[in-house]
């Protein structure tokens, strides 16, 4: 069986995306159905798709959408992120503005908060060591902590989302949060939230970097099951 077959009859019931071919990638071109590969979404998950199209029936996703397609066409390699941002609220008709800072960036944060009130926007802050809740009280022992012996205050993304929410913030936007502290804070915002910065103390908040270097400088990264070479397969699809 070569290759190609049995990429395409394979059983899938995943979507495998990470592994499509770069001479694939045929969602781009309105083509998946008829050259995409045997674990793509438009093979193995036609219901999944039909609803999530018939949900930009709702008014605010639908504009969501259409305001994020000509923010992407118009700001195409122009814009960096800090003015797609401003001009997607502008578009979205936003009036207040959230930052949920990490308490690291908070001099970034007054940069941005200074940037977006140059454009009318007004704007709110919270910093994530807001209520200096020691991580005692939610069951850190002190060796767990950063630095032992010391007050060390948590973060709390939970109480910076219900800040912004009752600051009426329409948009949030995360500078700098922890793993999972993020994900805390996206669950609980009531806006919308956009990520400006995403933390990596080793990599200067760039960590796509890892990736970039994950066969050389940042090997270590990988788990003790890493094939000797690259799957060309999602795992559903290999012999093993």
């Amino acid at each position: 069986m070569s290759k190609s077959t049995e990429n395409n009859t394979a059983s899938y019931t995943d979507p495998g995306c990470a592994y499509c071919p770069p001479k694939v990638r045929a969602c781009r071109q309105g083509e998946s159905e008829q050259r995409g590969p045997g674990y793509c979404p438009s093979k193995i998950a036609e219901e999944e798709l039909g609803d999530a199209l018939e949900k930009y029936n709702d008014p605010e996703i639908l504009k969501i959408a259409q305001v994020s397609a000509r923010v992407e066409s118009e700001g195409y390699c122009k814009w960096t992120r800090v003015e797609e941002i401003c001009q997607f609220a502008k578009k979205m008709g936003f009036k207040k503005i959230g930052i949920a800072t990490c308490i690291s960036f908070v001099d970034h944060a007054n940069t941005l908060s200074q940037i977006l009130e140059s454009h009318g926007f007004e704007v709110a802050s919270a910093a994530c060591k807001n209520g200096s809740v020691a991580k005692e009280d939610i069951g850190l022992r002190d060796d767990e902590k950063i630095r032992p012996g010391a007050h060390e205050s948590m973060c709390n993304p939970v109480s910076q989302a219900e800040l912004l929410n009752a600051a009426g913030c329409e948009f949030n936007v995360v500078l700098g949060l922890c793993v999972g502290h993020d994900s805390m804070f996206f669950k609980h915002s009531e806006g919308l939230a956009t990520t400006l910065v995403a933390k990596d103390r080793v990599l200067a908040h760039n960590p796509i970097g890892a990736l970039n270097l994950a066969d050389s400088y940042f090997s270590r990264i990988w788990g003790p099951e890493k094939s000797d070479k690259p799957h060309k397969l999602p795992k559903q699809g290999r012999k093993e």
